[in-house]
This record gives C-alpha cells, sequence and structure tokens, in this order.
C-alpha cells in the first residue's frame, strides 16, 4: 500500500484564486492599465455611467483582489512546505529560489504593466523562511503586529508631538510624473525600459508608502495559518468559522470605511490625516476582503451556486500564466505602442472588454487543463524550482 505524502488540492481556494485573478483583471481594464485618462466628447449619460462603474469596481475590488491574492499565497507556501516535510525535506531552500524565479516572472511583467506585483511578493515572501517553524501564536501575533501599521501610527505619534511638522510629498509622485512622459509619447522599446526602471521604483514606493510592506506579510501570515488550522476544508465547525467571519467583518467593515472616508474632513490637518486615511484604508480593505472570502466559501458549498463558481477552478490553476498574460494583451489594447484605446474607452467600456477578456482567457484555461496538469508558466515555475542542484 503506497501512503499519499501529498495534500490533495482543494477545490474552493483555486475557485477562490481565480476569482481574484478575475477581479484584477477587470479592474485592470477599468483603470486603462495604470493609464489614467477621461476621454473627451462622451455623452453626459456616459459619463455617468462610467463615474458609477469606476467608483462600484474599486468600492468592491480596489485593495481587497490583491488583498484574497496575498491571503492565498500564504495558504500555498503552507501546502508546498507541509507536503515536504510529509517527506522528510526541508522546504525552504527551494522556497527562496522559488521566489527568485517569481522575480524574474515579476520583471517579465513589468515590462508590459509597471503595476506588477509580482516582484513584490517575491521579496516579501522571504519573511516566511524564518517563521516557518514557529507556533501558531508567534505568528498569529507576528501578523496582528504587522497588519496594525506600527510604522504609519508611529509616524502619526510623531506628527501629534510636532504640529507644525509638514511632511513631504510622497517620493513616488515624481516618479509617476516620469512614467506619464514615456506613456504618452513612448515606443513598445520605451514602455519595456521605463516600466524596469521608473515604473518599478515608483510601484515599490508606493507600495512602501501606502502599508503594502506590511499588510501583504500579514496576510501570507494569516494565510498560512488557515492552512495549518485546515480552515479551507468542507466541516461543519469550518461552516461555522467562515459564517462568524462574514458576520464580524460586515460589521467591523462599515467603521472602518466611515473612517476611512471622512478622516480628512474630521481632522484638517492633511500632514497626519493622510496617515491615518492609510491605515483605515488597510483596515477597511482587509475587513471587505474577509467578506468577499467567506461569502465566497459560504457560497461554494451550495449545489446550485458551486456550479458556477466552480467554473473559476482552471482559472485559478493558472493563476500565474493569466496574470501575466493579461498584462501583454492589456497593454497591447490601452497603450500607444499596441491599439492606444485608452483614448476612446471610459470605465464602461473597459469593463466590457475586460469581461470579454475574461471569458477567452477561461475558456483556454480549461481547454489547456483538459491534458496538461498546470497552466505553461506554471509548469515552468514547478520544473524549475525543482531542478537539481547536484552535489
Amino acid at each position: 500500500m503506497t501512503l499519499n505524502l501529498k495534500s490533495p488540492r482543494i477545490e474552493v481556494v483555486d475557485a477562490l484564486r481565480g476569482f481574484a485573478i478575475m477581479s484584477i483583471m477587470l479592474l485592470h481594464n477599468v483603470e486603462h492599465f495604470e493609464y489614467y485618462h477621461l476621454p473627451e466628447n462622451f455623452p453626459a449619460w456616459l459619463v455617468a455611467m462610467d463615474k458609477i462603474v469606476w467608483d462600484s469596481m474599486f468600492f468592491i475590488f480596489g485593495g481587497k483582489s490583491y488583498a484574497i491574492f496575498a491571503l492565498l499565497f500564504g495558504f500555498s507556501f503552507y501546502i508546498q512546505n507541509d507536503n515536504q516535510a510529509k517527506k522528510g525535506n526541508d522546504f525552504r531552500g527551494r522556497f527562496f529560489w522559488r521566489m527568485m524565479l517569481l522575480l524574474i516572472f515579476g520583471l517579465i511583467n513589468t515590462a508590459f504593466y509597471q503595476g506588477d506585483i509580482l516582484t513584490l511578493y517575491a521579496f516579501l515572501g522571504l519573511l516566511l523562511i524564518p517563521v516557518v517553524s514557529w507556533s501558531n501564536k508567534a505568528v498569529f501575533i507576528t501578523a496582528v503586529i504587522l497588519m496594525l501599521q506600527p510604522l504609519e501610527w508611529a509616524r502619526c505619534i510623531y506628527y501629534m508631538l510636532n504640529p507644525d511638522y509638514v511632511a513631504p510629498p510622497n517620493v513616488s509622485t515624481g516618479y509617476y510624473e516620469g512614467i506619464a512622459l514615456y506613456m504618452k509619447n513612448g515606443s513598445f522599446l520605451d514602455y519595456v525600459v521605463g516600466n524596469l526602471t521608473l515604473g518599478k521604483i515608483a510601484s515599490l514606493l508606493w507600495s512602501w508608502e501606502n502599508g503594502r510592506f506590511f499588510q501583504a506579510p500579514a496576510l501570507f501570515l494569516f494565510g498560512m495559518l488557515l492552512g495549518r488550522k485546515q480552515l479551507f476544508d468542507t466541516t461543519d465547525a469550518n461552516q461555522q468559522f467562515w459564517k462568524k467571519v462574514l458576520l464580524y467583518s460586515s460589521i467591523l467593515f462599515i467603521p472602518l470605511f466611515v473612517l476611512k472616508t471622512h478622516t480628512v474632513d474630521v481632522i484638517g490637518r492633511v500632514t497626519l490625516s493622510n496617515k491615518l486615511t492609510i491605515i483605515f484604508a488597510s483596515w477597511s480593505n482587509v475587513a471587505f476582503m474577509l467578506v468577499l472570502v467567506s461569502g465566497f466559501i459560504l457560497l461554494y458549498q451550495k449545489e446550485s451556486v458551486n456550479k458556477v463558481l466552480s467554473k473559476l477552478i482552471p482559472f485559478g490553476k493558472m493563476s500565474l500564466t493569466n496574470y501575466i498574460m493579461q498584462s501583454m494583451i492589456g497593454s497591447f489594447i490601452y497603450y500607444r505602442y499596441g491599439l492606444g484605446l485608452f483614448e476612446y474607452t471610459g470605465a464602461t467600456y473597459c469593463l466590457l472588454i475586460g469581461i470579454v477578456l475574461f471569458i477567452i482567457q477561461l475558456l483556454f484555461c480549461t481547454w489547456w487543463l483538459k491534458t496538461h496538469k498546470q497552466g505553461p508558466l506554471e509548469t515552468i515555475w514547478h520544473k524549475a524550482t525543482w531542478i537539481s542542484w547536484g552535489k
């Protein structure tokens, strides 16, 4: 009898990952893959519709899709490490190498889309290596501390103790001004060079200035804990857990959203209110992310809804391929070196384009996985991760 030492794939996680990638794709389309432009001469009804679509998409997915992806990143690390631990192997060295490979994928993606998050995950993912042997309690406390945004609170305290201090503008702002130049007039080569230099620096600085360097590893750790506790398994106890998460996160989201939205109105001092807004926005996004995750998991258990949500499984299994593919296709559709549709499409048209692209990619994933175990880039990543190093 052969023992199965590999943890089975959990379908709801693949479907949830597919949901996250889908929503990221739709959001990127709505914002022209960060080429912000409002077309002129649109009729009033379409301008109003564009605003509704824009506000709705960012309310539902802005900062939340990324958070789901980060949570599942930590869960995937747990699964991979646990599979190797069952075989008596130490996964940490391989994981370091795996993150270096992810960095390469991230730089390839950055060449097309400067807002890439893979490079950030490749760097911050290394923080999982030293905590892999920590107790659940230690991991949880560390995650909570990171989620509290300690650096932003330290800055707030400093600003309150020094009421005359005025914080300088965000450093990323200057880089984004440089990005705008080649976005308006550049060739494909200008885009590639600009994205890998100015764009990459701007993206990392923006993440630092908006608390992502603390939020992302916190979510990695929480995702790892979800794996340790086997909370994605289909059990009655887990269903009750996710019902509680849905209830508490829904209640918590409301005051956090109000604080995020109105901090600047209550606290007139811009230097202080900006930092508090970053903190409350981070917490608000995570609270709503938990609403989405818990709601998705609970709906997935209902047979009628499961038939629809389970169709996202192939999309989630090929998340790396889909993430990079959508950057390549989207940048060609909207940027000047391609079709340049940023000039002619508002949020409504872009959402429709995004839906069409999602359907095409979903059909491709479903077809591909009929004859392959993994997506194209997933296969390369897997084989490169386990390449023999020799002795």
